[in-house]
């Protein structure tokens, strides 16, 4: 019967030792950023339906520049857009025109996350209308 309690404890010992390593493993790789998820997450720029972020690009002194297209069917008249601060360029986008803007934003090191909410105001008709959308990428 001893033999059997001995061989028992000897198993559950072996696997738990084993089990302990791999925890400390990956807690060893999470501490040292390499299970970082957002190291891994693509670059994008998202406003809303109708509304696409063509290109965008961000400088390492915080400089901003987005084009965005219209697709919404009709032309938009007092267009603003915002990420820090507010961005500079045409108040009218045609339909299915692009046009590009250029922000003011927070410095980084060139190859760090950038992330901000873009606000996008317009009006198309005679409504006005704002949209929020989210823009990840580097600076470069």
């Amino acid at each position: 019967m001893r033999r059997k309690g001995q061989a028992a404890m000897e198993f559950l010992m072996t696997y738990g030792w084993a089990i302990l390593v791999v925890l400390i493993a990956i807690g060893a790789l999470a501490y040292f950023g390499v299970l970082n998820p957002s190291r891994f997450l693509p670059e994008s720029c998202t406003i809303g339906p109708g509304i696409g972020c063509d290109d965008f690009k961000i400088i390492a002194d915080g400089t901003t520049t987005i084009r965005i297209r219209n697709g919404m069917g009709e032309g938009l008249t007092a267009v603003a857009v915002t990420l820090e601060a507010a961005c500079s360029g045409s108040a009218t986008i045609a339909d299915g025109a692009q046009e590009e803007y250029s922000c003011a934003g927070t410095a980084g090191t060139a190859g760090d996350r950038y992330k901000s909410d873009i606000t996008f105001a317009y009006t198309a008709g005679d409504l006005p209308h704002s949209k929020v959308g989210l823009l990840t990428t580097k600076y470069e």
